[in-house]
């Protein structure tokens, strides 16, 4: 497990919603876009696609596509892939729900993409790696690229399973991106504060240090026990989970990444509270 420091590559996961949202809002304070505008042909905006209020339904439910990832086959077709999680059906009418979805993050980044004109590599270069010094993160888009980070079982992985993107990097960076978030460094505060701006979603989660739950604008928020606070995202693969997260509550806010190999979300969340210097 590694939580700080080291020149080791590890994949973001789905940290990468964080920097997609974090980008969306880059585009928005350009005036390019709006949140709140119904997207062309679709009955949502990018402001519930970036807090789970779409309605879209999650390639993650597809069996098929779990046993497409065990047997290192390549990625479907990004409409083939769109077909099979549509053909589920949506969960509810946009705004009137929360359900967590990968198709929302594909169609997001999407979106972003053709309105800067860019791909999302570049933006996040542009607008995160070279502002930040942050050397190690970039984005894998080939088996070549996905090799090099830390678990020996990514060699079995096409990084094209993340249809909205995987984030690779170090420890170290994940933290610093998360912590000049919230130190102003990248979004207006008026951003930031549409960034945190929560929606409802639970309380207490078994073998999870979570005590009350919220997503806002590609972050997770709520509460972790006696750390108080917890502001940032979890992710996972088939092999391997991490926590970022900030805990503003702490007489010395620290931003914590934490990264471990398996599928237990919640022993990378516990670590993170552990390393957050809660007594």
């Amino acid at each position: 497990m590694a939580d700080s420091g080291g020149a080791l590559l590890f994949p973001y996961w789905s940290f990468t919603k964080t920097v997609i949202a974090i980008i969306a809002l880059r585009v928005a304070e350009s005036g390019k876009i709006n949140l709140d505008q119904p997207l062309r042909e679709r009955p949502f905006t990018l402001r519930q696609l970036l807090n789970h209020t779409a309605g879209l339904p999650d390639y993650g439910t597809l069996p098929a596509y779990h046993r497409a990832v065990a047997n290192d086959e390549e990625p479907w077709s990004r409409d083939n892939l769109l077909q099979l999680a549509m053909a589920q059906g949506m969960r509810f009418a946009p705004g009137f729900g929360w359900a967590y979805s990968n198709v929302g993050y594909m169609l997001a980044r999407e979106l972003v993409e053709e309105t800067a004109g860019q791909s999302l590599g570049d933006l996040v270069k542009d607008m995160i790696s070279v502002p930040l010094g942050l050397q190690s993160l970039e984005l894998a888009i080939d088996r070549r690229q996905f090799s090099r980070v830390h678990w020996g079982a990514a060699q079995r992985y096409h990084p094209g399973w993340v249809y909205h993107g995987c984030l690779i990097g170090t420890p170290r960076d994940a933290a610093l991106l998360l912590h000049a978030l919230f130190a102003g460094k990248i979004l207006r505060t008026t951003s930031l504060q549409q960034m945190l701006t929560c929606v409802p979603v639970g309380g207490a989660i078994d073998g999870r240090p979570w005590t009350e739950c919220g997503y806002g604008l590609g972050l997770m928020s709520g509460r972790m026990g006696l750390a108080g606070r917890a502001i940032g995202h979890s992710g996972g693969g088939p092999f391997s989970v991490n926590a970022i997260y900030h805990f503003p509550d702490q007489s010395n806010p620290r931003t914590v990444a934490s990264f471990t190999d398996g599928c237990d979300e919640g022993l990378a969340e516990f670590a993170a509270v552990r390393c957050s210097g809660t007594q």
